[in-house]
């Protein structure tokens, strides 16, 4: 590949605000808009690379955190890094862990030049710089790596969400300045909360940091990750800003809507321009017994299933639906058989990343506005 075309994002078409395009990476190109199954420990629960290339599977998350703390970015660096140690040639997404930080640390203290925070494995006290952040992301070799970040709850204090992205916006300065594996490009993220007028000011604050790393003959952000939406609040509310946020956003680099995989929400995001999501939705739910569907989801635990002999999902053609009925699904759940987890968890990513592969040819076709009222009107829309 042209070092020139590394991470070079281009536009091939737009219908309304939903865009159509194309991400090279290291290791593939990444056709957009697109669902990113997300592998934690660097494994996709119960799903194994070969699976996940069978779904048309583009890009794999794992996570820095976890990652740090077990098996450590030393080891990970020692097997060739994340793609030889976890089998996966395609393109790999790591998230700061900041998001783990804040939400898994009881005994997190924050200071200006970094996290001060206790291990859940071992509850080793750890300190992070945004420099560590980057020296361990770096190490662990994907292909997108994201800055260290302040991510609020919802609710929150306005004073709180305005500091937090303030801080956001110094990490990000220095985790830009601190990366410098050239097979590797960093996304900034934004911030806000629920309040458009910080949200905006995020958004100006990283590509102020952005075009003065590039004037200096730095590095710049390949991309940028829209964070801190779906942690509490109404999805509705999410949508208040969303749009006004994504088009404010670069049109030359890809736009990553942190952590959402509800179906309806995916629909209406790439109608506003977001070109990238994430989320643990799809796997979770499956291991709990829920199915999604293009009729609503389907808990396979209800008795309706039980001399249910038809397949999961008539118009799906995955591997689960082609070849399992939904009596046998409910039988496995019921049974807390691993393998009911399994395909469910097949069915569920098949469902998302099908889903933005037919948003995708809708933009090309240039009638996404008609894609996305058919899925508005459809029986599935109210139930996700």
């Amino acid at each position: 590949m042209n070092p020139m075309d590394l991470f070079r994002y281009t536009l091939q078409a737009q219908s309304g605000q939903a865009r159509a395009g194309t991400f090279t990476t290291a290791h593939g190109t990444i056709h957009t808009p697109c669902f990113m199954p997300v592998g934690t420990s660097a494994t996709v629960k119960g799903i194994t690379t070969d699976q996940l290339r069978a779904l048309n599977a583009q890009v794999v998350l794992a996570n820095t955190y976890h990652l740090a703390m077990r098996p450590g970015a030393d080891l990970v660096e020692e097997a060739g890094g994340l793609h030889a140690f976890m089998n996966w040639d395609g393109p790999i997404l790591t998230d700061s862990g900041g998001f783990q930080v804040f939400s898994l640390a009881d005994t997190l203290k924050l200071q200006q030049d970094g996290l001060a925070f206790n291990s859940i494995y071992d509850g080793a006290k750890l300190f992070w710089t945004p420099e560590d952040n980057m020296d361990i992301q770096q190490k662990l070799g994907a292909d997108i790596a994201m800055q260290l970040d302040q991510c609020t709850p919802y609710p929150a204090e306005r004073s709180f969400v305005a500091k937090a992205v303030d801080l956001s916006l110094a990490w990000g300065k220095r985790c830009l300045a601190a990366h410098t594996r050239q097979d590797q490009t960093l996304f900034g993220i934004v911030q806000g909360g629920v309040e458009l007028d910080l949200r905006l000011h995020s958004v100006e604050g990283l590509l102020r940091i952005d075009e003065e790393s590039a004037a200096a003959g730095h590095k710049r952000f390949g991309g940028f990750g829209i964070g801190g939406y779906s942690v509490g609040e109404e999805h509705d509310v999410m949508f208040e800003t969303l749009g006004q946020v994504a088009q404010a956003l670069p049109a030359d680099r890809p736009r990553y809507l942190m952590g959402v995989g509800n179906p309806t929400t995916l629909v209406r995001a790439v109608g506003m321009g977001v070109d990238m999501f994430d989320c643990v939705l799809p796997t979770r739910t499956a291991r709990m017994g829920t199915a999604f569907s293009s009729t609503g989801r389907m808990n396979m635990r209800n008795a309706k299933y039980a001399r249910d002999f038809s397949p999961l999902d008539p118009a799906c053609t995955c591997s689960t639906c082609q070849n399992y009925s939904r009596a046998y699904l409910r039988h496995l759940v019921k049974q807390k058989e691993m393998l009911g987890g399994i395909l469910l968890s097949v069915h569920n990513l098949h469902f998302l990343i099908d889903l933005m592969f037919r948003a995708r040819q809708a933009v090309l076709d240039g009638c996404y506005p008609e894609f996305l009222d058919a899925w508005m009107h459809s029986p599935a829309a109210d139930d996700y």
